[in-house]
């Protein structure tokens, strides 16, 4: 395992518990640091403690969507990247999420290779950024 991975900290956002389970267990044997969110509502209330680097949620969910959720972790923590994942394909909804903020719109079931690429490139397009503002 890269060490970087070690310290990239995820927030799984969907209601569907056992598919969740199983996509956090896959990322943590490739050495992310995953933590839970069954909703939008409950991903907002964990994103001030976990700290998270990147959230890769559920679009539909019940209490708050993830359209929803978007719209407020981008204007709360824009640093965060939010990799939205969707079971139907909505190619108008796909282009408002991208441009309220979302760094990626994956279909369902996601391919695991397709994710991770995702993911590392949310996890580069962050260190790029910190590394601009300390020019």
């Amino acid at each position: 395992m890269e060490e970087s991975k070690k310290r990239v900290r995820l927030l799984l956002v969907d209601d569907e518990q056992e598919a969740t389970q199983i996509l956090a267990k896959r990322l943590t044997r490739r050495g992310y640091e995953c933590r839970l969110a069954c909703n939008g509502r409950d991903a907002i209330d964990k994103m001030g403690v976990l700290e998270s680097q990147i959230v890769v949620m559920d679009v539909k969910m019940p209490v708050m969507d993830g359209i929803e959720a978007l719209s407020m972790i981008v204007a709360k923590w824009p640093w965060v990247k939010v990799i939205l994942l969707s079971g139907h394909a909505d190619m108008q909804l796909a282009v408002e999420a991208m441009n309220m903020g979302a760094f990626g719109y994956l279909m369902k079931p996601t391919d695991m290779d397709e994710l991770l690429f995702k993911i590392e490139d949310a996890v580069h397009q962050q260190e790029l950024e910190i590394a601009m503002k300390e020019v």
